[in-house]
């Protein structure tokens, strides 16, 4: 079934299990978190986000195009300044497909439909390699930026493969293409490839990857 959320898109890509903690000055985004705020339920506070593939988050044009695939967003902390603006925490809940996007009155809307996680079966080799991949590179970042990960890597192969997938350093496109893939075992696969050829790019030029993420440390708690 397609649901209508209030929709926020990002320059970056949110994971499941994400804290996201934004600063909302435009207008448009401010009525979005004072309606939000309407809502009586805090469980049912949620927005939409999805990646900008093409545009901006703020400005007279915004996003010219978006990707399809992306996360329902729980707002969970809002702090009002005196300003007007907002900075307020949302956490990642599931994934959602865009059907329709709509500009709204006051702030963009979008027709949404909840993308369930199958059910599969990790193979115990997939999670290794994708632990011990992790945590040779998570070693390298360590001699060059200090440790970019707080806390322990979850065991649940589903949380495992999004914590991994928000740690990654990657361009936003590859980074899309972890959120969009179809279960925890392709997912898993893909980021440890994906791992894999980050460790190589350091062992040969040692350099901090280009990605903001590379560069701020993230727990999944």
């Amino acid at each position: 079934m397609s649901d209508q959320l209030p929709m926020f898109p990002l320059n970056s890509v949110v994971f499941p299990g994400m804290s996201v903690p934004l600063h909302v000055f435009e207008d448009r985004y401010r009525m979005l978190v004072r309606h939000l705020l309407t809502v009586e339920d805090p469980a049912e506070r949620v927005f939409g986000t999805v990646a900008i593939r093409e545009g901006y988050e703020v400005g007279d044009h915004g996003a010219q195009s978006v990707y399809r695939v992306g996360c329902v967003l729980q707002l969970t902390e809002v702090d009002r300044r005196d300003d007007g603006t907002f900075d307020i925490v949302a956490v990642a809940r599931e994934r959602m497909m865009l059907e329709e996007m709509q500009r709204g009155e006051e702030f963009p809307h979008g027709v949404v439909a909840k993308l369930g996680e199958p059910e599969v079966d990790v193979p115990t080799e997939v999670l290794d390699r994708a632990r011990s991949t992790f945590t040779a590179f998570r070693a390298a970042m360590t001699e060059l930026q200090g440790d970019p990960f707080s806390g322990t890597l979850p065991r649940d192969p589903d949380y495992l493969a999004w914590t991994l997938s928000a740690l990654t350093p990657l361009p936003m496109a590859e980074r899309q293409s972890l959120l969009e893939a179809e279960d925890a075992t392709e997912r898993l696969e893909l980021v440890t490839r994906l791992l894999t050829e980050e460790l190589r790019a350091i062992n040969v030029i040692p350099s901090l990857p280009a990605t903001q993420v590379a560069r701020t440390a993230w727990s999944p708690n």
